[in-house]
């Protein structure tokens, strides 16, 4: 009986061995099947705090395009008491001339994501251009657009972009315009250093040989090859060029009264009633401020190790 019993249990442990390498080789085989795009969601995948901050970007991000739908108020109308407190009414209560601060805070939301999509699209266009120029042709073209980039990144950034919303008129498109201009030289370096490797491979040299145009090479064979570092350093300028535009708003300097943005939301934060007796005005606008720049670092964070051909996972 009790040598029955071995063998049966024996049997069964093999089985299992057995199986398990079956399962384990029939992974294997599926990731050695799998092709870029697929290893790169699976690998981002893994990363389950970018999972969870690319579904809180995507709630807030859909929530502020559906502001006209589901804010309870216009942005600019004067619905209720001066500077009332939340309430079954008004839900994160009114502002200093009765306005709904989360009708404010849904339409804000918009605005400070267009500022940072908008500034990330300028500024990486710029960057890439400039990028594959210097990198692609070097000599007097490479000399000229790095020491024009050292130049601009030799200026203090923040002082710099005071200064040019100081000079130009405070409004959106100026503050997109002006973060646009001032944070490609980050990517243009990024770009160039790309650019300056790809150049030495084989299948760039053999398009050479073969008479490809510059363009095609440029375009076709080498932007290619460095979109994924572009997109996540892209990231990094996304959550910068928020933070810059809540900056500048906060000190009259961004985004003008009456459209509503997360930086000039937090404006009345300047009053200590305000910030003492008064939370609901800033601690909803910072908050958001906060939880969206982490939240596209994250996801920034796992794009790079999912990009990355040298990881593991």
């Amino acid at each position: 009986m009790k040598n029955k019993n071995y063998h049966e249990t024996k049997e069964y442990t093999e089985k299992r061995i057995y199986g398990a390498r079956e399962e384990t080789g029939s992974v294997k085989k599926d990731i050695a099947n799998e092709s870029y795009r697929q290893t790169v969601f699976r690998r981002f995948r893994h990363h389950h705090l970018a999972m969870i901050s690319l579904a809180v970007v995507a709630l807030l991000g859909g929530a502020a395009l559906l502001a006209p739908v589901i804010a309870p108020y216009e942005p600019d109308a004067i619905v209720g008491p001066f500077g009332g407190a939340p309430s079954k009414e008004f839900w994160l209560g009114t502002d200093q001339i009765g306005r709904d601060v989360l009708s404010r805070l849904l339409y804000a939301m918009r605005i400070s994501l267009l500022v940072g999509v908008m500034a990330t699209l300028i500024s990486t266009a710029i960057g890439v251009v400039l990028g594959l120029i210097a990198g692609y042709f070097g000599g007097v073209a490479d000399m000229i657009i790095m020491r024009f980039t050292d130049m601009v990144m030799s200026f203090p950034y923040i002082l710099l972009v005071l200064v040019a919303a100081a000079i130009f008129k405070p409004g959106l498109w100026n503050i997109i315009l002006i973060l646009g201009f001032v944070d490609w030289p980050g990517i243009a370096r990024l770009v160039r250093g790309n650019v300056l490797s790809l150049r030495e491979t084989n299948f760039i040299k053999g398009n050479l040989v073969a008479g490809m145009s510059t363009g095609h090479i440029l375009f076709s064979e080498i932007l290619p090859n460095t979109v994924a570092p572009i997109l996540v350093y892209a990231t990094s300028v996304l959550a910068l060029s928020m933070l810059d535009e809540a900056a500048l708003s906060f000190l009259g300097q961004g985004v003008q009264l009456p459209t509503p943005s997360l930086g000039n939301m937090l404006n009345g934060a300047q009053s200590l009633t305000v910030l003492t007796k008064q939370p609901w005005l800033w601690i909803p606008a910072g908050l958001l401020i906060v939880v969206l720049v982490m939240a596209i670092n994250f996801i920034g964070d796992a794009l790079r190790d999912a990009l990355d051909p040298n990881s593991r996972g």
